[in-house]
């Protein structure tokens, strides 16, 4: 027992070692795992309200045609909106007709077109040509639309009040009394956890997945190619020892970039928290711990499958083939799952494979400790990673697995 446990780490520190000799391979596993949620969360919020920022006085040309009012002029020719006016091209069968203004649309001549008609009975007509393709365009069109919307409001409140009628009461006479945020039964904790559970199990099953993936290639497929394959099996050890080796390599590499995902997960709500954007998600030490057991058990049978398929493949290139495929058995049920009512659910969800991981992954990130669900899938996912570590030393024991490297 004791041999095979000092060949077995023995294996799997060589194992690694030579995995993170090129610094591009501790780049992928170290920085870009900690650095992916900070991007998503911080980073990225920042760039898009900047972006949002630099549009909202983004300077942009829009051309009235017809018919014109001098409250809406005001409402819409801002500081940050120049106009033009003209004569309506088209008579008022073809009044949203883009044809006879598409070129000067399409060489952003001009950013948007406003066509206006007054009609006789005090009412208005209005069409809004932009180029969708263009975020100037889009602007300029949204900014139309305010205007048209504010002056439609005013109108009305003028038609009410000349005929002794209160604007709210005769339009808005039923109201929301009292802030509907502190009508939530659910804590802003649970709230945050919600939101979580949309998107963490779907990331963080993917990236554990997707950074086996290349070590797996790389400790079987590739040191096929190198034919230092051959030499570990004339090694006085046994194949199981050998293949558990190489598991806890491709394990210790996949959870070093979970953890480290983890953290960048935890500094990002840590630091929106912080800065009074969100609050901090209400899951309990218990939750957590499980969260940390199914995450573990995920990886067990993944890294064993993703071991057994690269064991087949007589080349890196095919085992990256076979395997690149093996990402879309995870995203779609990743994405199914965001689908389904965790409220009533049936118990049989927890045992299917992979799903059961990832409803649970969700059940845990609301602080949902079922003790039910928490058995079946616990139970079942442990009889998947038996099954995957039984596929992987059954082509680990293959007679033919040394033949075939000639």
């Amino acid at each position: 027992m004791n041999k095979s446990s000092y060949i077995v780490r023995t294996i799997a520190k060589k194992e690694m070692i030579e995995f993170v000799r090129d610094w591009r391979t501790l780049l992928a596993i170290i920085l870009i795992p900690l650095l992916l949620f900070p991007v998503l969360f911080i980073l990225l919020p920042l760039v898009l309200a900047s972006e949002a920022a630099e549009l909202d006085v983004q300077m942009v040309d829009v051309v009235v045609q017809g018919d014109s009012d001098e409250e809406l002029d005001k409402l819409l020719c801002t500081e940050f909106v120049s106009c033009s006016y003209e004569e309506l091209p088209v008579d008022s069968d073809n009044f949203s007709d883009v044809e006879p203004d598409v070129e000067r649309l399409r060489n952003n001549s001009v950013d948007a077109i406003l066509r206006l008609k007054n009609n006789t009975n005090g009412t208005w007509n209005f069409a809004i040509l932009d180029l969708s393709t263009s975020e100037h365009s889009r602007e300029a069109s949204g900014r139309i639309r305010v205007a048209i919307s504010s002056w439609e409001k005013s109108l009305v409140n003028q038609t009410l009040l000349s005929h002794n009628l209160d604007p709210n009461a005769t339009l808005d006479p039923v109201k929301l009394l009292g802030d509907s945020a502190l009508s939530d039964a659910a804590t802003e904790g649970e709230q945050i956890g919600l939101i979580l559970s949309l998107f963490i199990p779907l990331v963080l099953s993917i990236w554990t997945a997707t950074s086996a993936v290349q070590p797996s290639i790389d400790m079987t497929a590739g040191e096929r190619e190198r034919g230092t394959l051959e030499a570990l099996l004339s090694l006085p050890c046994k194949r199981m020892d050998l293949l558990m080796g190489k598991w806890l390599a491709v394990a210790i590499i996949a959870g070093v970039s979970v953890i480290l995902q983890i953290f960048g997960l935890f500094f990002a709500i840590v630091f929106l928290a912080s800065s009074n954007v969100i609050g901090i998600p209400a899951i309990e030490l218990q939750a957590m711990l499980l969260m940390a057991f199914a995450i573990g058990l995920f990886a067990i049978m993944i890294v064993a499958f993703e071991l057994a398929l690269a064991i087949r493949s007589r080349s890196v290139k095919e085992a990256g083939t076979i395997l690149g495929p093996l990402m879309l058995v995870i995203i779609f049920p990743a994405i199914f799952v965001q689908l389904i009512n965790l409220d009533g659910i049936e118990i049989w969800w927890f045992g299917v494979p992979l799903v059961n991981i990832l409803l649970a992954l969700r059940e845990l990130l609301l602080n949902r400790v079922i003790f039910s669900h928490v058995l079946v899938w616990f139970i079942s996912s442990s009889f998947y990673s038996m099954c995957a570590a039984w596929y992987a030393a059954r082509q680990f024991n293959r007679e033919d697995l040394v033949e075939s490297l000639n």
